[in-house]
Protein backbone atom coordinates (compact mmCIF):
# COMPACT_ATOMS: atom_id res chain seq x y z
CA UNK A 1 0.00 0.00 0.00
CA UNK A 2 1.30 3.41 -0.94
CA UNK A 3 2.43 5.54 2.12
CA UNK A 4 1.59 8.74 0.56
CA UNK A 5 -1.64 10.77 0.95
CA UNK A 6 -4.14 9.80 -2.00
CA UNK A 7 -3.83 11.92 -4.74
CA UNK A 8 -6.77 13.56 -6.81
CA UNK A 9 -7.14 12.61 -10.56
CA UNK A 10 -7.32 14.87 -13.26
CA UNK A 11 -10.70 14.92 -13.18
CA UNK A 12 -10.83 16.54 -9.90
CA UNK A 13 -12.29 13.49 -7.67
CA UNK A 14 -11.73 13.55 -4.17
CA UNK A 15 -12.15 10.67 -1.63
CA UNK A 16 -12.64 11.69 2.18
CA UNK A 17 -12.82 9.55 5.21
CA UNK A 18 -16.04 10.88 7.28
CA UNK A 19 -15.40 9.87 10.87
CA UNK A 20 -18.45 11.63 12.84
CA UNK A 21 -17.59 9.94 16.00
CA UNK A 22 -19.58 11.34 19.47
CA UNK A 23 -22.38 13.49 20.47
CA UNK A 24 -23.71 16.05 17.47
CA UNK A 25 -20.72 15.16 15.71
CA UNK A 26 -23.08 12.61 13.14
CA UNK A 27 -25.48 15.49 13.14
CA UNK A 28 -23.47 18.41 11.89
CA UNK A 29 -21.41 15.82 9.43
CA UNK A 30 -24.00 14.67 7.80
CA UNK A 31 -25.06 18.12 7.34
CA UNK A 32 -21.85 19.46 5.97
CA UNK A 33 -21.58 16.18 3.58
CA UNK A 34 -25.37 16.98 2.28
CA UNK A 35 -24.09 20.81 1.87
CA UNK A 36 -20.93 19.67 0.17
CA UNK A 37 -22.48 17.17 -2.33
CA UNK A 38 -25.16 19.95 -3.53
CA UNK A 39 -22.25 21.84 -4.03
CA UNK A 40 -20.22 19.53 -5.95
CA UNK A 41 -23.79 18.43 -8.17
CA UNK A 42 -24.02 22.42 -8.57
CA UNK A 43 -20.74 22.76 -10.06
CA UNK A 44 -20.12 20.05 -11.79
CA UNK A 45 -16.24 21.01 -11.80
CA UNK A 46 -15.15 18.18 -9.20
CA UNK A 47 -16.91 15.32 -7.79
CA UNK A 48 -16.37 14.23 -3.94
CA UNK A 49 -17.48 10.74 -2.25
CA UNK A 50 -17.19 10.45 1.57
CA UNK A 51 -16.77 7.07 3.45
CA UNK A 52 -18.09 6.50 6.22
CA UNK A 53 -14.96 5.25 9.42
CA UNK A 54 -17.25 4.13 12.33
CA UNK A 55 -14.47 5.14 14.81
CA UNK A 56 -15.97 6.09 18.36
CA UNK A 57 -16.95 5.93 21.49
CA UNK A 58 -19.41 3.36 20.77
CA UNK A 59 -16.82 1.25 18.34
CA UNK A 60 -14.44 1.63 22.26
CA UNK A 61 -17.27 -0.20 23.45
CA UNK A 62 -17.56 -2.49 21.42
CA UNK A 63 -13.56 -3.42 20.48
CA UNK A 64 -11.76 -1.76 23.58
CA UNK A 65 -10.07 0.77 21.35
CA UNK A 66 -11.28 4.14 19.55
CA UNK A 67 -9.36 3.23 16.12
CA UNK A 68 -7.79 -0.05 14.40
CA UNK A 69 -4.17 -0.52 14.55
CA UNK A 70 -3.55 0.31 10.72
CA UNK A 71 -5.09 3.50 11.43
CA UNK A 72 -2.34 5.60 9.57
CA UNK A 73 -2.90 3.21 6.67
CA UNK A 74 -6.49 3.70 5.97
CA UNK A 75 -6.78 7.30 6.30
CA UNK A 76 -3.66 7.70 3.92
CA UNK A 77 -6.09 6.13 1.44
CA UNK A 78 -7.83 9.36 1.61
CA UNK A 79 -7.33 12.96 0.06
CA UNK A 80 -8.48 14.59 3.17
CA UNK A 81 -10.54 13.60 6.70
CA UNK A 82 -13.88 15.52 7.68
CA UNK A 83 -14.15 14.63 11.25
CA UNK A 84 -16.80 15.31 14.09
CA UNK A 85 -16.11 15.28 17.82
CA UNK A 86 -15.48 12.85 20.28
CA UNK A 87 -16.13 12.31 24.03
CA UNK A 88 -18.87 10.41 25.94
CA UNK A 89 -19.88 11.44 29.86
CA UNK A 90 -19.03 7.91 30.62
CA UNK A 91 -15.82 7.55 29.42
CA UNK A 92 -13.12 9.51 30.69
CA UNK A 93 -11.80 12.47 28.62
CA UNK A 94 -8.27 11.84 28.14
CA UNK A 95 -8.57 8.25 26.89
CA UNK A 96 -11.15 9.20 24.21
CA UNK A 97 -9.51 12.28 23.28
CA UNK A 98 -5.78 10.36 23.36
CA UNK A 99 -7.73 6.97 21.88
CA UNK A 100 -9.02 8.89 18.33
CA UNK A 101 -8.19 12.42 17.48
CA UNK A 102 -4.84 12.98 19.21
CA UNK A 103 -3.81 9.09 17.97
CA UNK A 104 -4.31 11.20 14.26
CA UNK A 105 -2.89 14.55 14.96
CA UNK A 106 0.39 13.90 15.78
CA UNK A 107 1.36 10.41 13.83
CA UNK A 108 0.10 11.63 10.98
CA UNK A 109 2.18 15.05 11.57
CA UNK A 110 -0.85 17.66 11.06
CA UNK A 111 1.19 20.32 12.64
CA UNK A 112 -0.68 23.65 11.86
CA UNK A 113 -4.13 23.76 13.37
CA UNK A 114 -6.06 26.99 11.47
CA UNK A 115 -8.30 28.21 13.08
CA UNK A 116 -10.22 30.89 11.09
CA UNK A 117 -12.46 34.12 13.28
CA UNK A 118 -14.95 36.20 11.97
CA UNK A 119 -18.20 37.99 12.43
CA UNK A 120 -20.69 36.62 9.68
CA UNK A 121 -23.51 39.61 8.40
CA UNK A 122 -26.43 39.01 10.39
CA UNK A 123 -24.90 37.85 13.73
CA UNK A 124 -23.69 39.81 16.70
CA UNK A 125 -20.27 39.61 18.51
CA UNK A 126 -20.22 39.70 21.80
CA UNK A 127 -17.50 42.92 21.45
CA UNK A 128 -19.93 46.33 22.07
CA UNK A 129 -16.91 48.58 21.18
CA UNK A 130 -16.23 48.27 17.43
CA UNK A 131 -16.24 50.60 14.46
CA UNK A 132 -19.47 50.64 13.07
CA UNK A 133 -19.50 49.27 9.20
CA UNK A 134 -15.95 46.96 9.50
CA UNK A 135 -16.13 43.51 10.05
CA UNK A 136 -15.63 43.35 14.05
CA UNK A 137 -13.39 39.99 14.19
CA UNK A 138 -11.78 39.06 11.37
CA UNK A 139 -8.40 36.80 12.49
CA UNK A 140 -6.86 33.47 11.63
CA UNK A 141 -5.50 31.60 14.64
CA UNK A 142 -2.55 29.41 13.81
CA UNK A 143 -2.03 26.54 16.66
CA UNK A 144 1.01 24.26 17.34
CA UNK A 145 -0.75 20.97 16.96
CA UNK A 146 1.97 18.02 17.74
CA UNK A 147 3.83 19.33 20.50
CA UNK A 148 4.34 21.79 23.33
CA UNK A 149 2.22 21.11 26.75
CA UNK A 150 -0.13 18.42 24.59
CA UNK A 151 2.88 16.06 23.83
CA UNK A 152 1.93 13.36 26.03
CA UNK A 153 5.24 13.26 28.56
CA UNK A 154 5.03 12.88 32.46
CA UNK A 155 3.58 10.39 34.73
CA UNK A 156 2.39 9.31 37.62
CA UNK A 157 3.74 7.76 40.65
CA UNK A 158 2.34 6.64 44.09
CA UNK A 159 -0.97 6.27 43.03
CA UNK A 160 -3.17 6.58 45.35
CA UNK A 161 -1.08 7.78 48.04
CA UNK A 162 -1.40 11.09 49.47
CA UNK A 163 2.32 11.69 48.22
CA UNK A 164 1.04 11.23 44.92
CA UNK A 165 3.09 13.02 41.53
CA UNK A 166 2.08 13.61 38.57
CA UNK A 167 4.02 15.57 35.91
CA UNK A 168 2.76 16.84 32.84
CA UNK A 169 5.89 17.56 30.39
CA UNK A 170 5.80 20.67 27.83
CA UNK A 171 7.92 19.37 25.21
CA UNK A 172 9.12 22.85 22.52
CA UNK A 173 11.48 21.17 19.83
CA UNK A 174 13.23 23.95 17.68
CA UNK A 175 11.91 21.61 14.30
CA UNK A 176 8.43 21.86 15.66
CA UNK A 177 8.49 25.28 16.43
CA UNK A 178 10.48 26.44 13.37
CA UNK A 179 7.95 25.14 10.94
CA UNK A 180 4.59 26.69 12.95
CA UNK A 181 6.48 30.21 12.93
CA UNK A 182 6.95 29.68 9.03
CA UNK A 183 3.93 28.54 8.77
CA UNK A 184 2.30 31.42 10.62
CA UNK A 185 4.70 33.82 8.81
CA UNK A 186 3.36 33.16 5.13
CA UNK A 187 0.04 32.72 6.72
CA UNK A 188 0.09 36.63 7.65
CA UNK A 189 1.94 37.02 4.52
CA UNK A 190 -1.02 36.14 2.27
CA UNK A 191 -3.36 38.61 4.10
CA UNK A 192 -3.54 41.75 3.69
CA UNK A 193 -2.50 43.47 6.74
CA UNK A 194 0.23 41.49 6.92
CA UNK A 195 0.16 41.64 10.43
CA UNK A 196 1.08 38.52 13.10
CA UNK A 197 1.29 38.34 16.52
CA UNK A 198 3.14 35.53 18.40
CA UNK A 199 2.00 34.97 21.65
CA UNK A 200 3.89 33.45 24.18
CA UNK A 201 4.54 33.32 28.23
CA UNK A 202 8.38 33.32 28.06
CA UNK A 203 8.33 35.30 31.26
CA UNK A 204 7.67 32.58 33.89
CA UNK A 205 8.01 29.31 31.66
CA UNK A 206 12.15 29.98 31.39
CA UNK A 207 12.78 27.33 28.58
CA UNK A 208 10.59 26.03 26.56
CA UNK A 209 9.25 29.30 25.90
CA UNK A 210 11.86 31.39 25.79
CA UNK A 211 13.55 29.34 22.97
CA UNK A 212 9.96 29.69 21.36
CA UNK A 213 10.59 33.65 21.52
CA UNK A 214 13.85 33.34 19.96
CA UNK A 215 12.69 31.38 16.75
CA UNK A 216 9.89 33.75 16.32
CA UNK A 217 12.88 36.19 16.12
CA UNK A 218 15.07 33.94 13.50
CA UNK A 219 11.92 32.87 11.40
CA UNK A 220 10.77 36.84 10.88
CA UNK A 221 14.08 37.86 9.43
CA UNK A 222 12.88 36.18 6.27
CA UNK A 223 9.58 37.85 6.14
CA UNK A 224 10.63 41.79 6.30
CA UNK A 225 7.01 42.44 4.99
CA UNK A 226 5.70 41.59 7.77
CA UNK A 227 4.92 43.55 11.27
CA UNK A 228 4.45 41.50 13.70
CA UNK A 229 4.57 41.85 17.74
CA UNK A 230 4.88 39.61 21.29
CA UNK A 231 2.43 39.17 23.66
CA UNK A 232 2.10 37.45 26.98
CA UNK A 233 -1.04 35.09 26.49
CA UNK A 234 -2.91 36.58 29.69
CA UNK A 235 -2.26 40.20 28.42
CA UNK A 236 -3.86 38.89 24.84
CA UNK A 237 -6.81 37.90 26.41
CA UNK A 238 -7.38 41.03 27.17
CA UNK A 239 -6.36 42.73 23.90
CA UNK A 240 -8.68 40.36 22.19
CA UNK A 241 -11.63 41.62 24.15
CA UNK A 242 -10.24 45.79 24.05
CA UNK A 243 -8.31 46.05 20.75
CA UNK A 244 -9.89 43.26 18.03
CA UNK A 245 -9.06 45.28 15.35
CA UNK A 246 -5.40 45.04 16.29
CA UNK A 247 -4.94 41.66 15.33
CA UNK A 248 -5.19 39.61 12.07
CA UNK A 249 -3.04 36.27 12.57
CA UNK A 250 -2.26 35.14 16.08
CA UNK A 251 0.33 32.15 16.58
CA UNK A 252 0.48 30.25 19.60
CA UNK A 253 1.55 26.74 21.38
CA UNK A 254 -1.08 23.93 21.55
CA UNK A 255 -2.45 24.37 25.07
CA UNK A 256 -2.73 28.79 24.79
CA UNK A 257 -4.47 28.70 21.36
CA UNK A 258 -6.88 26.38 22.30
CA UNK A 259 -7.72 28.28 25.01
CA UNK A 260 -7.57 31.16 23.41
CA UNK A 261 -9.50 29.97 19.79
CA UNK A 262 -12.62 29.11 21.75
CA UNK A 263 -12.55 33.07 23.62
CA UNK A 264 -11.99 34.38 20.05
CA UNK A 265 -15.24 32.02 18.61
CA UNK A 266 -17.11 33.21 21.48
CA UNK A 267 -16.64 36.73 21.19
CA UNK A 268 -17.42 36.41 17.44
CA UNK A 269 -20.93 35.08 18.31
CA UNK A 270 -20.57 31.35 19.48
CA UNK A 271 -18.54 28.13 19.06
CA UNK A 272 -21.24 26.76 16.57
CA UNK A 273 -19.64 29.10 13.94
CA UNK A 274 -15.84 27.96 14.66
CA UNK A 275 -14.46 25.77 12.03
CA UNK A 276 -10.79 24.10 11.97
CA UNK A 277 -8.33 22.57 9.80
CA UNK A 278 -5.52 20.06 11.51
CA UNK A 279 -3.35 20.78 8.55
CA UNK A 280 -0.04 19.02 6.80
CA UNK A 281 2.01 21.26 4.68
CA UNK A 282 3.80 19.04 2.96
CA UNK A 283 0.99 17.58 1.88
CA UNK A 284 2.65 13.98 2.53
CA UNK A 285 -0.57 13.07 5.00
CA UNK A 286 -4.25 13.78 4.38
CA UNK A 287 -5.45 16.59 6.37
CA UNK A 288 -8.43 17.18 9.05
CA UNK A 289 -11.21 19.10 9.06
CA UNK A 290 -13.40 19.62 12.03
CA UNK A 291 -15.77 21.98 14.16
CA UNK A 292 -13.94 23.55 17.14
CA UNK A 293 -16.91 22.30 19.54
CA UNK A 294 -17.02 19.42 21.44
CA UNK A 295 -19.86 16.63 21.65
CA UNK A 296 -22.22 18.78 23.10
CA UNK A 297 -24.07 16.08 25.26
CA UNK A 298 -26.29 18.39 26.17
CA UNK A 299 -28.15 18.54 22.48
CA UNK A 300 -27.36 15.45 21.02
CA UNK A 301 -30.36 14.21 19.28
CA UNK A 302 -32.71 17.10 19.79
CA UNK A 303 -31.66 17.94 16.30
CA UNK A 304 -30.73 22.33 17.05
CA UNK A 305 -27.08 22.09 16.89
CA UNK A 306 -25.58 24.39 14.51
CA UNK A 307 -24.01 22.77 11.48
CA UNK A 308 -22.01 25.92 10.22
CA UNK A 309 -18.64 25.39 12.01
CA UNK A 310 -18.81 21.89 10.69
CA UNK A 311 -19.88 23.05 7.03
CA UNK A 312 -17.49 25.97 7.03
CA UNK A 313 -14.46 23.22 8.19
CA UNK A 314 -15.67 21.38 4.46
CA UNK A 315 -15.19 25.01 2.93
CA UNK A 316 -11.66 25.02 4.24
CA UNK A 317 -11.25 21.50 3.04
CA UNK A 318 -12.40 22.20 -0.26
CA UNK A 319 -9.79 25.43 -0.62
CA UNK A 320 -6.86 22.65 0.46
CA UNK A 321 -7.51 20.47 -2.10
CA UNK A 322 -7.81 23.53 -4.84
CA UNK A 323 -11.18 23.88 -5.08
CA UNK A 324 -10.70 27.76 -4.39
CA UNK A 325 -13.86 28.81 -6.35
CA UNK A 326 -16.19 26.28 -4.88
CA UNK A 327 -14.90 27.31 -1.03
CA UNK A 328 -15.77 30.94 -2.23
CA UNK A 329 -19.34 30.12 -3.55
CA UNK A 330 -19.89 27.90 -0.27
CA UNK A 331 -18.79 30.95 1.91
CA UNK A 332 -20.74 33.17 0.63
CA UNK A 333 -24.19 31.03 0.29
CA UNK A 334 -23.24 30.71 5.11
CA UNK A 335 -22.77 34.30 4.83
CA UNK A 336 -26.18 35.23 2.52
CA UNK A 337 -28.23 32.51 4.96
CA UNK A 338 -26.95 34.12 8.16
CA UNK A 339 -27.55 37.65 6.90
CA UNK A 340 -31.40 36.44 6.01
CA UNK A 341 -31.75 35.47 9.69
CA UNK A 342 -31.84 31.72 9.13
CA UNK A 343 -30.04 31.23 12.67
CA UNK A 344 -29.43 28.68 15.33
CA UNK A 345 -30.17 29.28 18.92
CA UNK A 346 -26.99 29.58 19.95
CA UNK A 347 -26.89 32.64 17.46
CA UNK A 348 -30.10 34.35 18.87
CA UNK A 349 -32.10 31.81 16.09
CA UNK A 350 -35.07 29.97 15.90
CA UNK A 351 -34.03 27.69 12.80
CA UNK A 352 -33.02 23.73 13.71
CA UNK A 353 -29.43 21.94 11.96
CA UNK A 354 -32.05 21.15 9.38
CA UNK A 355 -33.51 24.24 8.72
CA UNK A 356 -30.36 26.10 8.30
CA UNK A 357 -28.46 23.25 6.25
CA UNK A 358 -31.78 23.26 3.83
CA UNK A 359 -31.17 26.97 3.81
CA UNK A 360 -27.67 27.12 2.46
CA UNK A 361 -28.55 24.12 0.17
CA UNK A 362 -31.22 26.19 -1.53
CA UNK A 363 -28.60 29.63 -1.48
CA UNK A 364 -26.22 27.46 -3.65
CA UNK A 365 -28.67 26.42 -6.11
CA UNK A 366 -29.52 30.32 -6.32
CA UNK A 367 -25.72 31.33 -6.37
CA UNK A 368 -25.41 28.57 -9.05
CA UNK A 369 -28.41 29.70 -11.10
CA UNK A 370 -26.11 33.19 -11.70
CA UNK A 371 -23.42 31.84 -13.55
Amino acid sequence: MSKSVAKPTKSRNYKVASIPADGIGPEVVSAAIEVVQKLAKISKTFTIEFEHIPWGTAYYKQHGKYVDDNVLEVLRRYNAILFGSVGAPDVPDHISLWGLLLAIRGPLQLYANVRPVRTFPGTLSRLRDTKSGAPEIDWVLVRENTEGEYSGHGGRSHRGQKWEVATEVAIFTYVGIERIMRFAFSTAQARPKKLLTVVTKSNSMRNGMVLWDEVALEVSRDFPDIKWDKMLVDAMTVRMVNSPGSLDTIVGTNLHMDILSDLAAALAGSLGIAPSSNLDPTRKNPSLFEPVHGSAFDITGKGVANPVATIWSTAEMLGWLGEGEAKDTLMQAIENVCSAGVLTADLGGTANTKEVTRAICEELEKLGSRK
